[in-house]
């Protein structure tokens, strides 16, 4: 017995073990903790700041090509258009000089106001002459920006007509126009004479402000409370072609074909001395716009956060460090209820690492309020745990079908058209001129539909997309078909949405017409009414069951008509999705005689 007591004295109670164990591992496991969190929070800060400014920078590459290509848009009907051919063909050849040049200016004055940062448009004859409209100078100078430019008169020319593709620019310093500076950057191509194309007649330069580019970086730059940075653009050269100070515009700061790290520090020391701001609350992020092979660069001044993350973590070490004081104390107290309670929680716990969701921890009278409340919260948690993996699995399920259907509809649009030209460039060398004019129409309803395809336009744009489309159904149909366009003056400047006509067209054409042997009419009207639009398409096709009617006006459709009515649900839902219940579509239709579609939409300038 004296054994047994000497024994039990030796011991030490589970309590004082409890106390010295806390003693001795909780001050490092809260110190560590606190450092961990620190670095944690700073290194997620940081990987959240690059993910949001890698995107913004991928935006605002993706809308400078988009503007870009807009602008091309417009060199294209100044380089292909046959009046310029011509005014230019009279230049080299010495006729009607004054003349000609009055006209061409007059044809650039147009082309220079129909969209915006157009500063100037030059053309250069393969004789040597200049003419020019400009924003910036008088009309009649047509020297404008060309005496700055990097290139002499003969290398741009050289340059630009030796092939049959665009040329850009990078910045440079322009002209001075009313004590203001202007920096522009360049668009051009040489004339194309569609019957002699290896003729050599001159070139067109478009000459774009920089503060285009600027917009594109302002509009994509950060700046929210513990962050501020700005975004520039650095070109093939290596040169700063767009940034807040002009007078930083041509200088060189890195070697284009650097390594991407060496690029980094190159603009980390640009901006260090350019804002006075040490390098290291400083970080830089760049993407490669490879079309262009530009650097848009992004350059992050994270001061504030590091200083306010610093104080945080003062503060968390404070907290930390008095938490633990007061853990202490409250350990003694609790230990001894704590002892039975914690293990029915744990063995809970085990259970449930083991794979078995349906564990729940026993509540009991004698635990202490606060291992009931860790026992209640467990056990809620695990039904939470089981219904969040039940969604979890459904939501990759979606991902995964979604991710396939992506896949599916993946294709690039500069593909098609580049395809479609060189299709085109075959026809013409075999004079096929019918295919050629086919595939051009083809190549303009592509890129009208794929281009903002939610966007609005005149109605006139709509028709002339319209028929185009029409001619090449009336093309794949050998011209079974013929159509009326009627559409009053009065609503051609009007807005309407992209694409609202077409399916209604398709649906005619392609299942309206089927099956017939009688001559097939197609109608399209276009007419105001008050406030409204009213457009009517009718056909005297086959018709359509009075159920399916009353279905489709009624908004109804059934999963089987997805390949009969081709594009009616679709474009239908649109129509309400834009305008609401102000919108109406009315279907009338008779078995054996035609269908008549009835649109009503507001009237929009």
């Amino acid at each position: 017995m004296d054994k047994i007591n000497m024994h039990h004295a030796n011991k030490v109670s589970l309590q004082t073990k409890l106390i010295r164990l806390f003693l001795m591992t909780s001050a490092i496991p809260i110190l560590f903790i606190s450092f961990f969190s620190y670095y944690n929070i700073s290194n997620t800060l940081k990987k959240n700041t690059e993910e949001l400014t890698i995107n913004n920078l991928e935006q605002a590459s993706n809308s400078l090509n988009i503007w870009l290509e807009s602008y091309e848009d417009i060199l294209y009907q100044i380089y292909t258009d046959d009046n310029v051919v011509t005014l230019v063909d009279k230049l080299n050849q010495g006729e009607d000089v004054a003349v000609s040049k009055n006209q061409l200016r007059r044809f650039l004055r147009g082309i220079l106001y129909t969209k915006d940062y157009i500063r100037s448009i030059t053309v250069i004859t393969s004789e040597g002459m200049m003419i020019a409209y400009d924003q910036l100078t008088a009309v009649s100078n047509d020297k404008s920006w060309t005496p700055h430019f990097s290139l002499s008169q003969n290398e741009l020319y050289s340059k630009v007509a030796g092939d049959n593709s665009t040329h850009i620019f990078p910045t440079e310093y322009g002209v001075s126009f009313a004590n203001k500076d202007y920096y522009l950057f360049h668009i051009a191509h040489r004339i194309i004479d569609y019957k002699d194309l290896n003729k050599e007649n001159g070139i067109v330069i478009v000459s774009i402000d920089e503060k285009l580019l600027s917009k594109v970086c302002i509009e994509k730059e950060i700046s929210y409370k513990n962050h501020s940075g700005i975004n520039f653009i650095v070109d093939e050269n290596g040169k700063v072609i767009s940034y807040s100070d002009q007078e930083r515009l041509g200088d060189k700061v890195t070697d284009a074909e650097a390594p991407l790290q060496e690029r980094q520090e190159a603009y980390l020391d640009f901006i260090s001395k350019e804002a006075k701001i040490k390098k290291e609350y400083l970080s830089v992020y760049v993407y490669r716009n490879e079309e262009l092979s530009w650097d848009i660069v992004n350059v992050t001044n994270q001061w504030a956060a590091i200083r306010k993350l610093s104080l945080q973590q003062e503060i968390v070490i404070l907290v930390s460090m008095t938490s633990l004081l007061v853990a202490i104390s409250l350990t003694v107290w609790l230990s001894r209820r704590l002892v039975s309670s914690v293990k029915k929680v744990v063995a809970a716990m085990y259970a449930v690492s083991t794979g078995n969701l349906e564990a729940k921890v026993v509540i009991e009278k004698k635990m202490p309020i606060e291992i009931e409340f860790i026992a209640l919260q467990f056990n809620d948690m695990l039904i939470k745990l089981d219904g969040a993996m039940k969604k979890e699995k459904e939501a990759g399920e979606r991902q995964l079908e979604a991710e396939i259907k992506a896949l599916e509809a993946q294709i690039n649009p500069h593909f098609l058209y580049n395809t479609l030209d060189t299709i085109n460039w075959m026809a013409i060398d075999k004079e096929n001129y019918d295919i050629s004019n086919a595939i051009n129409s083809l190549a303009t309803i592509l890129r009208y539909a794929i281009t903002n395809s939610n966007a609005m336009v005149e109605v006139r744009q709509e028709l002339e997309w319209l028929k185009n489309y029409i001619y090449l159904q009336q093309i794949r149909l050998k011209n079974t078909f013929r159509y009326e366009l009627d559409a009053d003056p009065e609503i051609l400047n009007c807005k309407i949405h992209k694409l609202i006509l077409q399916p209604f067209v398709e649906n005619s054409i392609i299942h309206g017409f089927e099956g017939l042997t009688r001559e097939h009419i197609l109608g399209i009207k276009l007419e105001p009414q008050n406030e409204f639009i009213r457009i009517i398409i009718k056909d005297n096709g086959k018709g359509i069951e009075a159920v399916r009617v009353d279905e489709i006006n009624s908004r109804v459709f059934r999963s089987s008509d997805r390949g009969s009515h081709i594009g009616m649900e679709n474009v239908i839902s649109r129509l309400y999705m834009y305008y609401g219940e102000e919108a109406g579509v009315q279907v009338n239709s008779v078995l054996g005689e035609g269908t008549e579609v009835i649109i009503l939409i507001p009237r929009r300038i």
